[in-house]
């Protein structure tokens, strides 16, 4: 009882204050751990030394505030799509989650205002805003509970910011994607068809090989060519994202071809490889049953 009568005293005190007055604006609530929102805010670029020599940053409310944002979306989207298939859900709330979609809610609740970070590091181009909008709701979840995080996920993130039908039904087209990204850099890039053959059922199926200036970078399989060609350059774009060793290859291949270096975010402005094809989950499951139990058939030239 006591505690809860020191909170109310000294909410009271600093309510008209900053931030509490800026995060009530957005939250819809005033926090009780103040601290937690302000790590929340405080990027890894300007870390602060805690008393017992731990440096503070946003990265650990990020990590858990990205596992109970999934949780949620995931129950929301449920409720939401009630005669919808597994794989459809998992791409709705892929899309949701994406660091894309984070970023842009993160900006339209002012967040990007409110993250502390070097003056030597550029808010353009990178996922800043996103990762502080998962290290708030971590920071939510902590100082408020589960119920009080998962209103706010609903009710402010989706309901405000989030089309359910319009974001279930936005596709990315990799595949050109990945070819206007090659064209920018000047790489020659092809979709080169390794195998079809059919699945248990008789349908049939589709490998395709995705090869930028003769180094394959993705293969991929679908019940289409233009699926398969889709997934091979999703897992194209995954690499190129990701792994940073590839990142270095493909910049040096690019020097040694065309004399020009390639700029640090050049891999960032690629999609995000979390938005998933429809079918893409079946295709993958079926051509697991189909290699034990099929014989390929030479593709077409």
């Amino acid at each position: 009882m006591f505690t809860k009568l020191y909170k109310r005293i000294r909410l009271l005190k600093n309510m008209n204050k900053e931030p509490y007055s800026s995060l009530y604006k957005i939250l819809g609530f005033y926090p009780d751990n103040i601290h937690l929102y302000e790590q929340a805010f405080l990027h890894k670029s300007s870390s602060v030394e805690s008393g017992d020599g731990r440096w503070l940053n946003n990265e650990r409310l990020e990590f858990l505030g990205d596992a109970v944002l999934d949780a949620v979306v995931a129950d929301i989207v449920y409720k939401h799509f009630q005669n919808k298939r597994e794989g459809f859900l998992t791409n709705t709330r892929s899309k949701i989650v994406q660091r894309e979609t984070m970023n842009r809610v993160a900006v339209e609740l002012g967040l990007d205002k409110m993250v502390v970070y070097s003056a030597k590091l550029s808010s353009h181009n990178n996922h800043m805003y996103g990762n502080a909008l998962e290290a708030l709701i971590g920071a939510i979840y902590l100082d408020q509970g589960y119920e009080v995080c998962y209103n706010f996920i609903q009710n402010v993130l989706i309901k405000k910011y989030v089309n359910l039908e319009t974001i279930a039904r936005k596709e990315v087209n990799f595949k050109s994607s990945l070819i206007e990204w090659s064209q920018k850099n000047k790489l020659e890039i092809s979709f080169d068809l390794i195998e079809s053959f059919t699945d248990n059922d008789g349908n049939p199926v589709f490998q395709t090989g995705v090869t930028l200036s003769d180094t394959q970078i993705g293969v991929g399989i679908g019940y289409s060519k233009k699926e398969s060609q889709q997934s091979a350059a999703k897992m194209a774009i995954k690499k190129l994202r990701t792994d940073k060793t590839f990142q270095q290859f493909i910049s040096e291949l690019k020097k040694k071809k065309t004399g020009e270096n390639t700029a640090e975010n050049e891999f960032e402005n690629l999609p995000e490889e979390a938005v998933e094809n429809s079918g893409q989950e079946i295709a993958d499951t079926e051509k697991r049953k189909a290699e034990t139990s099929i014989e390929a058939v030479p593709a077409e030239n």
